[in-house]
């Protein structure tokens, strides 16, 4: 079983660098998909209310064996519950459907630009839960350096996290560094440039791509494996994502090589500017709403 190392957030809790990520992931295959997870290493599950498979993620942690205090989180507040007492109950929903008490990341979903109003009073929720100890640590997802800079100025507390669509193809370096100067941890979806970029973006797969695959041959890994190493020596946090045992057991076993400069540079070459995921500016309640139901 693979041993992960962990990154440290602004506020000293320690998370792994490689995490499993169930988007997409439907709730009867969750179950299965988790608990094959935890079984080969990982102690980072990524989910989301909107992804509708809390509860199965709760349900595989509750019957891995794997004690609670070993397992690292993290779900999303959807936009349909933001405003402060919302943010406050959509806590609540999450946790009753992951089966704890206490979240280790909770963060929200979108920067939702059209009413950052109510972004602003569901960052002040997670604020207050952050106080409380329902959750060990707080943050954002798809926030670029405007919406950022906008909470900044009102919030108290730095989002340890921003989630963002980071892969070679798509590496928001503006983003992302606008982040480290502030004690923002970038955190990668899609972080191989999975199945939303190659369906919408018109670029080919980064697995075909030659210069990764170039790379894998030399290490005699696979291109994800190459592109995971790629997150972990530049400081991120990664979440991969599979149903298929050897895939997922794969993706965990990217910390006994290491590329060199002139390897990371001619990955961080490939980047295109094409976006797989909606823009955050096209985020709506009226566009993607989304009720998230009770627990």
């Amino acid at each position: 079983m693979t041993t992960v190392p962990h990154l440290t957030l602004n506020n000293g809790v320690r998370l792994p660098a490689i995490g499993f990520g169930v988007f997409q992931t439907p709730p009867d295959e969750t179950r299965s998909a988790v608990q094959t997870a935890l079984s080969a290493g990982y102690r980072h599950i990524d989910t989301a209310a909107a992804y509708g498979n809390e509860r199965e993620v709760g349900e595989a942690i509750a019957r891995s064996g794997v004690p609670r205090d070993e397992v690292f989180i993290e779900t999303k507040i959807w936009i349909n519950d933001y405003g402060y007492d919302q943010t406050l109950h959509g806590f609540e929903k999450s946790a009753r459907k992951l089966g704890v008490e206490q979240i280790d990341l909770l963060i929200l979903h979108q920067a939702l630009p059209s009413r950052f109003d109510l972004m602003l009073d569901a960052y002040r929720a997670l604020e207050t839960l952050l106080a409380d100890g329902r959750v060990r640590a707080i943050g954002v997802s798809n926030f670029m350096t405007d919406h950022l800079t906008r909470l900044l100025d009102a919030a108290t507390v730095v989002p340890a996290v921003n989630q963002l669509e980071v892969h070679p193809y798509f590496a928001q370096r503006d983003v992302q560094l606008f982040g480290a100067q502030r004690g923002i941890l970038s955190q990668a979806w899609s972080p191989i440039g999975g199945i939303t970029f190659y369906r919408d973006s018109g670029h080919t797969s980064t697995l075909r791509d030659p210069v990764i695959g170039k790379i894998a041959d030399v290490h005699s890994r696979t291109p994800a494996q190459v592109m995971l190493r790629w997150h972990v020596q530049q400081g991120r946090s990664a979440i991969p994502k599979s149903t298929k045992p050897a895939r997922i057991a794969e993706n965990l076993d990217v910390f006994d090589f290491e590329l060199d400069a002139g390897e990371l540079a001619a990955i961080d070459g490939l980047d295109t500017g094409k976006r797989g995921g909606p823009e955050p500016a096209d985020i709506t309640l009226e566009t993607f709403s989304r009720p998230i139901p009770e627990a």
